[in-house]
């Protein structure tokens, strides 16, 4: 019964929980036997077994007294980016190793309000820093269709986590594409919500103008559950958006018919013939659906990349400053004196992309570069809104591709950061507008997962989801699972 339960989707797990069918704690210990079997995968940095299991026996008492909470007794995971009461939070790097959160983040405090049962945490690129899940303290994370391939990054542990059915379903943070993109190589849906409309507060930060939290899962069904309980204005945050939050799957049986999607010109340029056909299939099947296409232009496109390489890091030097080995975190043996202190401290424990990263950063923001390059990187990014803003006058969403093709091999690109950086070309440009996107499984390349990108208007989950679940309840790429993996 075990592997039963554990390859129903969220929704069918909370219908099981009510009816009776088993219970939270047989559901969580379940989860927590396939973790143990599947650490090859390496997609957990931490599991959490006695906390979960208390927790468990917890939500079945309330449940059994009454208790109606939305999601009580769902056992899902939390990247290791959220800060969690009495959890190790390592962000991926050796910096936070020995780090062990005081507080909940906001996105775990309100899961768990919710009645979520927390089953760990998932590796990830350093300090969300990637785009293979390579960049991590603690190892790769293979891809649970083919354990030769990356799971993407920076969320890939999350990714892996849920196509190898060892959560119901987990929590995980864009940056670039870092929800979506692992989504995509791992056969799941995730979606990045609107900048703002999940709160930051408890996220260890990357870049403060990009970062945005959201849901990875089965389905758009699932996502727009868990959207539901981690949405909403902090006041613990002040970027947290004012905008009201919805009831985000009472939308989703509405039909199509009348919407408006539009193919982005620039986005089919030069894509895989392969990614394009199925691309080609996602639009058919939503036209049957009554959804109404036309050709869009983001002239501006080609101009993301460079960009947000200037704009990220620029941003993650500043944010990782706080990492001296004074406060918390990693501190070097015996330093001489204080400089010594935190340049060993920093050198010893931070990973090479992350190094990069800063540099990169650092240099754009000195004194007479500021202009030449961060002030010139803002002035791209202002264009590149504006050319959604013109394009949503006309349509309702944007249909595209989520990556250039499937997940690639381990150990391909790291010597190649340009190759690396351009896994994001299709996922950078939403994060720059501070728009919302979902990526769902939407066909196969060679036996690996490819994944359909929606865009939509700012604080349009709720039409991208409906969309997007509307696509999943005429096809099947949500529901297939990875054999076992096998190497290639």
């Amino acid at each position: 019964m075990s592997d039963s339960i554990t390859e129903r989707s969220l929704t069918e797990q909370l219908r099981d929980l009510e009816a009776g069918q088993y219970s939270s704690r047989e559901l969580t210990e379940a989860y927590l036997q396939k973790i143990a079997s599947a650490s090859d995968i390496n997609a957990y940095i931490t599991v959490s077994s006695e906390q979960a299991i208390e927790s468990a026996d917890l939500a079945d008492q309330r449940r059994a007294s009454g208790d109606s909470a939305p999601l009580l007794g769902i056992p899902i995971a939390h990247k290791d980016i959220f800060c969690e009461k009495g959890v190790k939070t390592s962000a991926g790097s050796k910096m936070l190793d020995n780090f062990v959160s005081p507080y909940d983040s906001t996105v775990v405090s309100k899961l768990k309000e919710a009645g979520v049962v927390s089953l760990g945490k998932t590796n990830m690129d350093e300090f969300a820093m990637g785009s293979s899940n390579e960049a991590s303290f603690y190892g790769p994370v293979r891809n649970p269709w083919n354990h030769d391939r990356v799971p993407g990054g920076s969320s890939g542990g999350s990714a892996a986590a849920v196509a190898a059915s060892l959560c119901s379903a987990a929590t995980g943070t864009d940056t670039g594409g870092s929800i979506r993109q692992p989504a995509a190589f791992c056969g799941i849906t995730g979606l990045k919500p609107t900048y703002g409309r999940v709160s930051r507060w408890g996220m260890i930060a990357y870049a403060s103008s990009l970062d945005q939290a959201g849901p990875m899962a089965r389905s758009a069904d699932d996502c727009a559950l868990l959207l539901t309980h981690m949405a909403g204005q902090d006041h613990r945050d002040s970027t947290s958006s004012s905008v009201e939050a919805e009831d985000y799957s009472s939308a989703l049986t509405s039909d199509l018919s009348g919407l408006k999607i539009g193919i982005c010109t620039e986005f089919m340029d030069g894509v895989d013939s392969a990614v394009a056909d199925i691309l080609d299939q996602t639009r058919q099947s939503l036209e049957a659906l009554g959804a109404n296409f036309s050709e869009i232009s983001l002239p501006n496109t080609h101009l993301a990349i460079p960009a947000y390489y200037i704009i990220a890091p620029a941003e993650c030097s500043a944010n990782l400053s706080r990492y001296d080995g004074v406060r918390f975190g990693y501190r070097c043996e015996g330093p001489e004196n204080l400089e010594d202190l935190y340049k060993r401290s920093r050198s010893e424990s931070f990973g090479r992309e992350v190094k990069n990263r800063i540099m990169v950063g650092a240099f754009a923001l000195s004194a007479g570069y500021y202009d030449a390059y961060y002030k010139k990187a803002q002035q791209i990014r202002r264009l590149i809104k504006q050319d959604f803003e013109e394009a949503f006058a006309s349509v309702d969403m944007i249909l595209g591709p989520t990556t250039p093709g499937p997940a690639f091999a381990l150990g391909d690109k790291l010597d190649d950061a340009k190759a690396m950086y351009l896994q994001d070309i299709y996922t950078i440009s939403a994060n720059l507008a501070g728009l919302p996107a979902l990526s769902m499984p939407a066909g196969t390349e060679d036996a690996m997962p490819i994944g359909a990108q929606l865009i939509g208007n700012y604080f349009q989950e709720a039409n991208i989801l409906r969309t997007a679940h509307q696509y999943q309840q005429v096809t099947d790429w949500h529901k297939r699972r990875p054999e076992k993996g096998e190497t290639a």
